[in-house]
C-alpha cells in the first residue's frame, strides 16, 4: 500500500520579505509561467528560466543527458548560431551559466536593463529552435566524458558520491549521478536529444523569474512578443517513486590510491515539502556550521579523530538523504571514527540540542536566507528554487517564521527519527597502493 503524502502546516509569510516581493504572475496560452519582481535600485536585470527537469526524469540508457543537454544548449539555434548566444550577452554587458541537478535544469543571465529585449530575443530563440545535431553532439559528449573522468572517475569524492547513491537508491531515478553512466552518455543519440528538447524544453515546463529595473507590464508584453508562439510541448510523464523501504544498515567498501581514508554516510531524509525538512536545516547547522559546531568541535578538534567533517542536507522532490562526508587522518581506524559520529547523533537524539546551539542556528539560517536575497539574481534563483521544491515562491517567504518557531523538542525528535542505524548507508575509502608510475596527490587524484 502506498504512504500517504505528509502533510505541511499553513505557514506565515515574513512580514519584511513579503513587502520586497511584489511579485507579477502571468502565464501565456503555451504554458510558459512568467514572474516579474521589480527592483529600481540598479540599472541591472537578472533572468532565471528553470526546467522542470532534471536526472530524476531519465532512464537506464540515457542517463546524464540532462547534464549533456545543458552543453547542448549553448551550441546556437535558428535565429543566433553556434557561439552566437554568449558573444551576443557579453557585447550587451552580460553573462550567463547553468546547472543540472536532480531535479531541475537552470540557465540564467545577469545583464544591463536596457539589455532586456535582447536577452529574451536570446533564450527564446534556443527555446523555440535549438541547433540539435550530430556533430554538436559529438563535441559535447566529449566535453561532459572528460569532465565525468575528472570529477567522477578520478575524484574520490565523485567516485564515493557514485557508490553511495547505488546503495542507498535501489529503483528510484536519484540512484544514478547527474552526470550519468560513462556508457550511456557514450550512446545517447541525436534522437533521444530531439525527443527531450521536445517534452522537456517546452514552454509549458518551465518558468521565466525576471528579477530588477524593469517595468512589470513592459516586461510581459516582450515575453509574449518573443515566447507566445513557440508551441506547447507534450505533458511530461510522472516520475514514480517506487522506491523500497530501507530495511537495515548497508556498507561498500572502495579501494581506490589515495592519502588517507574517508567515510562518506547517508541517512534517509523526507522529501523538500514535508515539515522535517526545515527541522533538518536547523539541526545542519548546528552540527557542522562554522568552527564551534557540534561535530566540527567534537570529531575535529577535541579528539581529532577527522581531518574535517561535513554535512550536506538538500531538498529534493522526492525524498533524499542527510549526507556525512568525513575525511580522515592516514592512520585512521575508519570504524573507531564511525563510532564515535554514531556517538554524538546518538547524543542529539537523547538530549537534543542546547538552547545556544538552537538560537545560533536559526540565526546564521535567517542571515544566509536574507543574504541570498540581497540581490537580484539570489532573489531570482531563490523564487525559482522554491517553487520547484516547495510548489510556490510563496512558501520561501515563511522560512524565517518556521525557522524562529521550531522547539527544541521538535529539533530532538527529528534526530531521533531520522539518525536510525536502519535508515543509515556507508561507504568506506580505504587507500590501495598507486599503480607503478603513479604518484596521489593530498586530495588522493592520482598524477602521473
Amino acid at each position: 500500500m502506498a504512504k500517504a503524502q505528509a502533510k505541511t502546516a499553513p505557514r506565515t509569510a515574513d512580514p519584511i520579505l513579503q513587502s520586497l516581493f511584489d511579485v507579477q504572475e502571468a502565464t501565456l496560452p503555451n504554458g510558459l509561467r512568467v514572474r516579474l519582481l521589480a527592483n529600481p535600485q540598479t540599472p541591472v536585470v537578472s533572468l532565471y528560466t528553470f526546467f522542470q527537469v532534471g536526472s530524476r526524469n531519465e532512464r537506464p540508457g540515457i542517463t546524464g543527458i540532462s547534464h549533456l543537454f545543458e552543453h547542448m544548449m549553448f551550441n546556437g539555434a535558428k535565429k543566433y548560431g553556434p557561439k552566437k548566444f554568449d558573444q551576443v550577452l557579453e557585447s550587451n554587458g552580460g553573462r550567463s551559466n547553468a546547472y543540472t541537478s536532480t531535479d531541475m535544469t537552470v540557465y540564467y543571465e545577469d545583464f544591463a536593463a536596457d539589455a532586456l529585449e535582447t536577452v529574451l530575443d536570446l533564450e527564446s530563440d534556443r527555446m523555440r529552435s535549438l541547433r540539435i545535431n550530430d556533430a554538436a553532439l559529438t563535441s559535447e559528449r566529449q566535453v561532459v566524458m572528460e569532465e565525468r573522468r575528472v570529477r567522477v572517475d578520478n575524484d574520490i569524492t565523485g567516485i564515493m558520491d557514485e557508490e553511495l547513491g547505488t546503495l542507498v537508491w535501489k529503483a528510484h531515478a536519484y540512484r544514478w549521478p547527474v552526470i550519468g553512466w560513462m556508457k550511456d552518455i557514450e550512446n545517447i543519440t541525436r534522437q533521444d536529444c530531439e525527443q527531450y528538447f521536445r517534452t522537456y524544453y517546452a514552454p509549458n515546463n518551465a518558468v521565466l523569474y525576471i528579477v530588477g529595473d524593469i517595468d512589470p507590464k513592459k516586461t510581459l508584453a516582450l515575453v509574449r512578443k518573443y515566447y507566445g508562439d513557440i508551441p506547447k510541448g507534450p505533458t511530461p510523464a510522472p516520475v514514480l517513486n517506487a522506491e523500497p523501504e530501507q530495511k537495515g544498515e548497508r556498507r561498500a567498501e572502495v579501494r581506490h590510491p589515495a592519502q588517507s581514508p574517508a567515510l562518506m554516510i547517508a541517512y534517509r531524509g523526507p522529501s523538500a515539502r514535508e515539515e522535517d525538512t526545515l527541522l533538518l536545516d536547523i539541526l545542519q547547522y548546528v552540527m557542522t556550521k562554522g568552527e564551534g559546531s557540534r561535530l566540527v568541535k567534537k570529531l575535529v578538534y577535541d579528539t581529532q579523530l577527522a581531518v574535517s567533517v561535513g554535512v550536506d542536507w538538500g531538498w529534493r522532490v522526492d525524498p533524499g538523504i542527510i549526507l556525512f562526508f568525513l575525511e580522515l587522518k592516514p592512520d585512521s581506524d575508519p570504524r573507531k571514527v564511525e563510532e564515535a559520529l554514531y556517538a554524538e547523533l546518538a547524543l542529539l537524539a537523547a538530549e537534543g540540542v542546547t538552547e545556544r546551539e538552537l538560537q545560533k542556528a536559526k540565526n546564521n539560517l535567517r542571515a544566509d536566507h536574507l543574504r541570498e536575497l540581497a540581490t537580484n539574481s539570489g532573489r531570482a534563483h531563490a523564487m525559482g528554487h522554491y517553487e520547484a521544491l516547495l510548489g510556490s515562491w510563496r512558501d520561501g517567504l515563511s522560512l524565517p517564521s518556521v525557522y524562529a518557531a521550531a522547539t527544541h523538542e521538535q529539533v530532538r525528535a527529528v534526530a531521533r527519527k531520522y539518525f536510525a542505524p536502519e535508515r543509515r548507508s556507508v561507504v568506506t575509502l580505504l587507500p590501495s597502493a598507486p599503480e607503478a608510475g603513479e604518484e596521489v596527490a593530498a586530495d588522493g587524484k592520482e598524477v602521473a
